[in-house]
């Protein structure tokens, strides 16, 4: 019968415990981690009631969602904006301190980047559901494009919504004035 060396045992223990460690050590944060956190995101322009559930803020959002967002008019077309309340939900909390909301325009197809990202920090650990009041400003927001709002957790995208904003362009006449001045010296 062939014995193995003593010194060969304790380094074959040694290596299967490091493979077991290594593999609870390499493992997301339990089940939670293993299903994955998603989120819901709806957009409304409607005002949100103050006095809803969790469950009936929900069923609001999704009832009132606005796939097209309309500009503020009550200002100067250059200095207009789109305003609307954007409801996250989790499909478990967060985990983390902050989420991050990132806007794309898609007009064209791929995806353009409209930075910064909007940090949304998170005070209750056991909060599911946000509610974020947005503004998208021009020159940055663009009127009648289709954009793309996408929400990351630890940089890991965990939900995403499409959207339009819906506005007046700048127009410009195509006149040009010159003062008397101006054409004299020539």
């Amino acid at each position: 019968m062939h014995r193995t060396p003593k010194t060969l045992l304790p380094l074959l223990f040694l290596t299967a415990f490091a493979l077991v460690a290594g593999a609870f050590l390499l493992q997301p944060d339990g089940i939670e981690a293993q299903r994955g956190l998603r989120a819901r995101i709806y957009l409304t322009q409607a005002r949100i009631p103050r006095s809803l559930t969790e469950r009936g803020l929900i069923r609001f959002a999704r009832g009132h969602n606005a796939r097209r967002l309309r500009e503020v008019t009550d200002r100067p077309v250059a200095e207009r904006e789109w305003k609307a309340e954007m409801v996250t939900s989790f499909n478990r909390p967060v985990g983390d301190l902050e989420f991050q909301v990132l806007f794309y325009d898609v007009e064209n197809g791929a995806r353009r980047f409209l930075g910064p990202p909007l940090a949304t920090f998170v005070n209750d650990r056991t909060q599911r559901t946000f509610v974020q009041r947005i503004r998208l400003r021009r020159p940055q927001f663009k009127p009648n494009r289709r954009m793309e709002m996408v929400i990351t957790v630890r940089r890991q995208e965990v939900g995403r919504t499409r959207f339009e904003v819906i506005g007046e362009r700048i127009r410009h006449s195509g006149e040009v004035t010159f003062t008397d001045e101006q054409t004299r010296e020539r």
